[in-house]
């Protein structure tokens, strides 16, 4: 294992011990990653018997009873864009360009059921498997549903109850791509109006009213959204809803916000999972989870997070934000790096962006990052934070199949007062669990400095960091006239600027 230092500063007035829960999540979740690679998108989550399986493009698939702690299971045959469902005590797995499977068991072994049958023609909207999800209505009749690629739109058809690979009837055209819906349209800026790719539908029944959300408008754009139509009857007619779209970020850490799928938390409330679509490598994709809200006309909205919310099943109060983001500048003399390759600046490790990494210099053994959570003007007050959660993004360590390496990294994060003695809060440096996303909470520390400190990464894998978060919330600030113990030693020029209350540049 190669070794790495990675120092962002901070001062605590008291120490902390650190402590797991499951109270809190944060995305993007942090899967653990399986030996074919980690869960890229397209994600599909069933509940059955007091757990959840998600399924996602990559292989294989996650099991939790909580939605928060998932573990990885090995499961064959599972295609792109899989859809699973339950149906007569069977489960039924298809996805892109792929038979229908059946299984005894949600992890398998699965078998193949059958070819798609009776499908029609092109016109009808078949164009091969793409994006499958089959629906089963509380009259235990089965419908699958799929998008016709490209500006098609949507099409929906019952199944055969004795074959669910078997067409019951011809299908039927729900809803098409429409122009004037502009997020539906491609591009970073939606500037195609007339491309698109209408995909991903899912669908729930609720309170006698049908929910069929697809994304719009292309995996590869952070303009990726979720939108959603409504109806009375599993086939139609759809109405676009009026609050559209339904999920939409296309700034911060999680943007890209589409094709998943919802499903009740072990709280019995509505949870939306879905793709994130990264910058950085260029498609990169990861998992993402919110709540579901439903008005009183039945109108549903999610709101996308990137910062620590409650778990389905928790009532702890949740308060905390970032407060490391572009705190790595030359405003602040106190931030500082100790190597960086060009191009890959120190400061991208915390500006809250995926299109950039951090890469230290390949013979700095104990690279080191420097960061002040306070002002950085003697003029302003010195404020001090409680933090209680980090989250880290790893670069590096990606891909599938043969080429894949495990992402196994150690690391640790102390807190300390004077930017000298730390204290641990989170102790990962014997960690085994492979995972390229991660997010420890610990107990509520007042500070003013942190320190993340990488001890392992995959052999042959030059280490990289997309995104380095410490959440907290403001405490108490100390006067204005309290200088920072390094503040004398600090370049004239600098000493200069802050006596006038310049910030640097």
């Amino acid at each position: 294992m190669k070794r790495l230092t990675l120092f962002i500063a901070a001062v605590l007035l008291s120490s902390a011990a650190f402590a797991q829960s499951t109270d809190r999540y944060c995305n993007p979740l942090p899967m653990p990653v399986g030996q074919g690679g980690n869960a890229s998108g397209d994600v599909t989550v069933l509940r059955d018997n007091g757990k959840y399986y998600m399924f996602c493009t990559g292989g294989g698939a996650w099991v939790s009873e909580d939605m928060v702690n998932w573990d990885f299971h090995a499961v064959q045959h599972v295609p792109v864009a899989p859809d699973v469902v339950k149906y007569n005590g069977r489960y039924y797995m298809s996805g892109n360009d792929s038979p229908l499977y059946v299984a005894d068991n949600p992890l398998g072994p699965y078998e193949i059921q059958g070819e798609w049958k009776n499908t029609g023609s092109v016109e009808e909207g078949w164009n091969g498997a793409f994006d499958t999800h089959i629906f089963i209505d509380d009259d235990n009749k089965p419908y699958l549903f799929w998008p016709g690629r490209g500006i098609s739109g949507i099409y929906g058809v019952e199944l055969d109850p004795d074959d669910l690979s078997r067409f019951k009837s011809k299908p039927v055209h729900l809803f098409s791509f429409n122009p004037d819906h502009k997020w539906e349209c491609y591009g970073e800026m939606n500037e195609y109006p007339g491309v698109a790719w209408i995909e991903g539908p899912w669908v729930i029944k609720r309170n006698g009213t049908y929910y069929i959300e697809y994304s719009a408008s292309g995996t590869q754009w952070k303009t990726y959204a979720e939108g959603y139509y409504t109806s009375k009857n599993p086939l139609g007619p759809y109405e676009y809803a009026p609050n559209n779209p339904l999920l939409r970020k296309t700034e911060g850490l999680v943007t890209g916000t589409a094709h998943g799928s919802i499903v009740q938390g072990p709280d019995d409330e509505w949870w939306q999972f879905y793709t994130i679509v990264l910058s950085n490598p260029p498609g990169g994709r990861r998992i993402g989870m919110d709540r579901v809200v439903f008005d009183d006309n039945g109108y549903m909205s999610v709101e996308v997070t990137d910062s620590p919310q409650k778990a389905p099943v928790s009532a702890r109060e949740c308060k905390s934000v970032p407060v490391t983001i572009n705190k790595i500048k030359a405003m602040n003399a106190l931030s500082k790096v100790s190597s960086e390759q060009p191009g890959f600046y120190g400061a991208y490790a915390v500006d809250n962006y995926s299109g950039t990494v951090w890469k230290p210099s390949e013979d700095d053994r104990t690279p080191s990052i420097m960061v002040e959570l306070s002002p950085a003007t003697r003029f302003d007050v010195v404020q001090l934070f409680t933090v209680d959660g980090m989250r880290v993004l790893f670069g590096g360590g990606r891909g599938f199949g043969r080429s894949f390496t495990a992402p196994v990294y150690q690391y640790k994060l102390e807190v300390s007062q004077d930017g000298e003695t730390f204290t641990t809060v989170v102790d990962r440096t014997e960690n085994k669990l492979a995972k390229d996303t991660v997010f420890d909470e610990f107990e509520p520390v007042e500070c003013r400095f942190v320190k993340l400190t990488v001890t392992g990464w995959p052999d042959n894998t030059p280490l990289s960091i997309i995104d380095f978060t410490v959440f907290g919330y403001p405490s108490k600030a100390l006067p204005a006239a309290v200088a920072t113990p390094v503040f004398n030693d600090l370049p004239l020029d600098f000493q200069t600027r802050q006596a006038t209350g310049t910030r640097l540049r």
